[in-house]
Parts: C-alpha cells; sequence; structure tokens
C-alpha cells in the first residue's frame, strides 16, 4: 500500500492514528486500541519512502538535524493530518494523527450549556486538560469557532503545529505555527498581544515563559484558552503554580484566584452502544469559594466544591462516568479504569438506583489504549 491508500483507509475505518514503525505492520488506533491492518512487517525501504512521500526537504533536513520533525499538512482538500515523522535506532518511523474534517457542534461532544456561556466571556482563562489522544485539541476548535461564528472578535491560535484550519466568520482569525510563523509559544503571545487581539488559543503551555504569558494576557483583559497534559481540576491548578518558584507562587494563586474562569478535564472511552468513543469530563467552573481556595492554598478542597456544584455546571470525572455507564453508553469496566479514584468511583456505583451488582475491589489501571 502507498501513503495515500493507507491514509483514506485509516479516514475509512475513522482511526484516529497510523503508527509506521520498522518491523511492525502498519497499524492503526482504532477505538483507543492498536490494530494492525495487514500481516506484512514494514522495513526500513518502506518507512523511508512514506516519510519522503509526505515531507519536503526542510522537513528532512530537521530529522537530519535534530532526529525528528512535527507537522500538519492538508490531506484532499477537505482532511487534515498532523504528523511525527522521526529516527529510532537509525531507522524512520512515523505517527500520523488524523483530524476531524469538520467542526462538531457542543451536544455533539457533550459541553453543557453552562460551559458555552463562559465563551462570552471577555476576558480570563479556560483551560482545556486531558492525556495526549483525549480529544482537547477537538474541544478547543470548537470553542473557537463557535466565538468565530457569534462574536466579532480578533482571535490569535498559536499552535504546534497547526490542527484545525478555521475561516474568517463574524471574527477575524489568525492562525500562528510555532516552528514556522514564530519560534515559541512564549514569544508568540507576547506579540500578539500588539496585534489587538480579543481572544488567544495557546495550543499548549509547555514552559514557565508561556504559563506567565498566558497568565498576564488573561489578566489584562483577553480571553485566553490553553491546553495542559493534566487529570482534574485540582491537579491542573497544582501543576500550574508548581511551575513558578517558590517566592512567586503566592502570586500567581492570586492571579490564577482572578483570571481563572474554568477547568474541563476530559477523557475518550470506547463506546458500547455504537462505534467510536465518548467524551467523559471534569467541569470546574470557578466561583467565589473555588478562588478563595486557589488564593488561600487549599486547592485539596476544590474536588468537594465540585462535586457539591451542579447548579453552576460543575461535574466531577467519576460521576459522568456513572451517568454514561447507567444509559448504556461505556462499560463498566472501561469506567473504573478511567476514574480518578477507584475506590470512591465503586461506592458511588454501588449506591446508584440504576447500576447492577458492580464489584468491590479497584483493578489496576489501564496502562495502554486511550
Amino acid at each position: 500500500m502507498n501513503i495515500r491508500e493507507i491514509i483514506e483507509l485509516a479516514f475509512e475505518k475513522r482511526a484516529s492514528d497510523i503508527h509506521l514503525e520498522v518491523g511492525r505492520p502498519i497499524t492503526f488506533r482504532l477505538n483507543g486500541d492498536l490494530v494492525s491492518i495487514s500481516d506484512k512487517e514494514l522495513s526500513e525501504q518502506d518507512t523511508e519512502e512514506y516519510m519522503r512521500a509526505i515531507t519536503d526537504e526542510s522537513h528532512r533536513q530537521k530529522i537530519d538535524r535534530v532526529g525528528g520533525v512535527d507537522f500538519g499538512f492538508a490531506y484532499a482538500k477537505t482532511s487534515r493530518l498532523r504528523v511525527s515523522a522521526f529516527r529510532q535506532k537509525s531507522y524512520i518511523g512515523m505517527v500520523l494523527r488524523l483530524l476531524p474534517n469538520r467542526f462538531f457542534d457542543f451536544d455533539a461532544i457533550g459541553i453543557p450549556e453552562k460551559v458555552v456561556q463562559l465563551l462570552n466571556r471577555p476576558r480570563g482563562l479556560i483551560l482545556v486538560t486531558g492525556p495526549t489522544g483525549s480529544g482537547k485539541s477537538t474541544t478547543l476548535a470548537t470553542m473557537i469557532d463557535y466565538i468565530n461564528a457569534n462574536h466579532p472578535a480578533h482571535i490569535v491560535t498559536i499552535e504546534d503545529p497547526i490542527e484545525f484550519v478555521h475561516e474568517h466568520k463574524r471574527g477575524i482569525i489568525v492562525q500562528r505555527e510555532v516552528g514556522v510563523d514564530v519560534p515559541s509559544f512564549s514569544e508568540a503571545v507576547v506579540k500578539s498581544l500588539r496585534q489587538d487581539p480579543d481572544v488567544l488559543l495557546i495550543g499548549e503551555m509547555r514552559d514557565l515563559a508561556t504559563m506567565e504569558a498566558a497568565i498576564t494576557a488573561a489578566e489584562t483583559g483577553h480571553l485566553v484558552f490553553a491546553t495542559l497534559h493534566t487529570t482534574g481540576a485540582a491537579r491542573t491548578v497544582d501543576r500550574v503554580i508548581d511551575v513558578f518558584p517558590s517566592h512567586q507562587q503566592a502570586q500567581i494563586r492570586v492571579q490564577l484566584s482572578v483570571t481563572l474562569i474554568a477547568v474541563v478535564s476530559q477523557a475518550l472511552i470506547p463506546r458500547i452502544d455504537q462505534d467510536g468513543r465518548v467524551a467523559a469530563f471534569e467541569i470546574m467552573i470557578q466561583t467565589p469559594a473555588i478562588s478563595n481556595l486557589i488564593r488561600e492554598n487549599k486547592t485539596f478542597q476544590i474536588f468537594s466544591e465540585i462535586q457539591t456544584g451542579h447548579k453552576f455546571g460543575m461535574r466531577t470525572l467519576d460521576s459522568h462516568l456513572i451517568d454514561l455507564y447507567a444509559k448504556g453508553i461505556i462499560s463498566y469496566e472501561s469506567a473504573l479504569e478511567t476514574a480518578y479514584d477507584q475506590g470512591q468511583f465503586i461506592q458511588q456505583a454501588a449506591k446508584s438506583n440504576v447500576l447492577g451488582p458492580v464489584s468491590t475491589t479497584p483493578t489496576p489501571k489501564k496502562r495502554w489504549g486511550r
């Protein structure tokens, strides 16, 4: 199969990723699991040819120089892929992430109306978090598309690489790619503040400089979206604060207590009612109580506020998992593997009237598949 045939088959099977590795057959990630689609193991020549088919000279030079390159490209005008090409054991390997060719609506993703209302705020910081492959980019693209369609706003996205391509609608949208249009996330954020932005999307807050720039941008009157590879609202707040030196942490707590609007933490889980996966969310929306907990360094109490904050649109991941299981959308085993606190999840599940008999013994966390 040539690379075009592989990509088309992946879209046909609704794979999320394509893995091309020497000594392994062509492999797709389907509904979170790795599945080989042939018996033939790829040779060094195979992966080299696949790489050359979708890279230009500048990409190949970067692989030779630093051992790898990440980039995005359009396929068949309607679809995009994010590519990571790299050397391992002197061979070429590649992982291609298939990106949806359309924007989803909030109902399809499962984002509640209370969160959608936050997108109309003129300023503040919204963090979308979760492990790799949990659908953060799709959620953010849907949020940005909503603002673009409904507000006359200047939107600047900073990504590595650009994944979803937006067109001007009611708003003006500028998309900058790190390594192509600008050298780093932090510099892109600082420079963008001179470009009259209303909304900023930061593809990933990787370092202290980027986090500091994002918080400053939110504090100075901009609506800022960013991602982190964290799970849970309280852990996300702690992660941001812990990146800063100890002498700055008190100041950052105060800034976050004012600027942080919401944390949306998500995971993708295989469905049992139909093909595909469904997103489970933990949602923290800032209230005076949560603001005070952040400021007073009592983030360990945030979980309790989320549990009792349903009227504000908040929910814990474990409660959402129970709802999805009760509706027959996911299996109990998948829910248990994804839960933050398996012991507490089992207790909540046992108390639910809609659940059948369940095991009272926590199981080891699943370490593969997403």
